[in-house]
């Protein structure tokens, strides 16, 4: 399984990447290893994760995200099935699902 994520940082700005491990890349950002952003500016939590089934379709999916204004980063954390089902007319994406918890 692959995940494109996208988390918050402290100074409130929207950071998206893509894992295998969702945990470990947490604790990664948390502890401000691995990323120059998030060590700079700061973990504060994890907004949405999605579960693609390819690491093509998980960085397609990080790519068109940090495309999106910061707006629609926004409504996509708040709507993530809407999204999902936006991205499935759109294209031939494989997405297992979405969560906020880990």
């Amino acid at each position: 399984m692959y995940y494109t994520y996208i988390i918050r940082c402290k100074d409130n700005s929207l950071y998206t990447g893509y894992t295998t491990d969702i945990k470990r890349r947490m604790k990664e950002h948390e502890s401000g290893i691995n990323s120059k952003y998030t060590k700079a500016k700061g973990f504060s939590n994890l907004e949405v994760y999605f579960v693609c089934t390819t690491k093509r379709d998980a960085m397609k999916l990080e790519y068109k995200i940090k495309q999106k204004s910061r707006y629609q980063k926004l409504n996509i954390i708040e709507n993530p099935k809407d999204f999902i089902e936006n991205l499935k007319r759109e294209e031939n994406f494989t997405i297992l699902g979405y969560s906020k918890d880990i």
